[in-house]
């Protein structure tokens, strides 16, 4: 039987989506009502645990999951050890590097050597920063990290965008962009090569429905 680990939040519905169209129905953790955080297809071929997405690279790498759906965001930062397989062509969004619209600060390079930049991607930051040779302390916030240029906490934040509605309300403004991010389905590796419960054949089938719809 093919485990899958599938993300709570915005990327949830999309996922569902995804395995729907090769014929695997997860879509009972659509129901508000439903606690339940592993599933079966009624097909009983393959289950589904529902686990917040910065979780679900943890569950295919140490093998509790044989696929799953996570934003490239995630991998950039977490680094995990997992097949990369289908850019699924969802959840576009981007890493970003904000400041106060009334700063004067307008690239990256700008920022004063040595200042503060608060993100909960701080591998990503940092790893950013450093190609610039700026240095800079990197102030991990896991909420609200618009917070540290307003309180003056920080010059600039490093934060996920996908409108800029966020930023906008709240007085800050894009100034760079790290990368963009889109959702990916990953594989635990062994899985993957030992072709487990035919999961070769599931990823061939989600692979031909992306290309179909692109």
């Amino acid at each position: 039987m093919i485990t899958v680990a599938i993300p709570k939040g915005g990327l949830l519905a999309d996922s569902i989506r995804v395995f729907k169209s090769v014929g695997l129905d997860f879509s009972a953790f659509l129901d508000s009502s439903n606690r339940q955080l592993q599933i079966y297809d009624p097909t009983e071929t393959a289950k589904a645990l529902l686990v917040r997405g910065q979780d679900v690279p943890v569950y295919v790498e140490y093998g509790q999951a044989d696929l799953g759906i996570v934003g490239y965001d995630t991998l950039r930062e977490k680094k995990p050890k997992v097949a990369h397989l289908i850019d699924l062509k969802f959840g576009q969004c981007r890493l970003s590097v904000a400041v106060k619209a009334s700063s004067s600060y307008r690239r990256s390079v700008e920022l004063p050597p040595h200042g503060r930049v608060a993100s909960k991607y701080v591998h990503c930051a940092r790893e950013y920063f450093q190609n610039l040779n700026l240095p800079v302390e990197i102030v991990p916030l896991y909420g609200s990290v618009e917070l540290g240029p307003i309180t003056g906490m920080s010059e600039a934040i490093v934060d996920l965008v996908e409108t800029g509605k966020t930023l906008r309300e709240n007085g800050l403004v894009e100034i760079d962009i790290l990368f963009e991010s889109t959702a990916y389905l990953i594989g635990n590796p062994l899985s993957y090569r030992l072709n487990a419960g035919g999961v070769n054949e599931l990823i061939g089938k989600i692979r031909e429905q992306i290309l179909t719809a692109a």
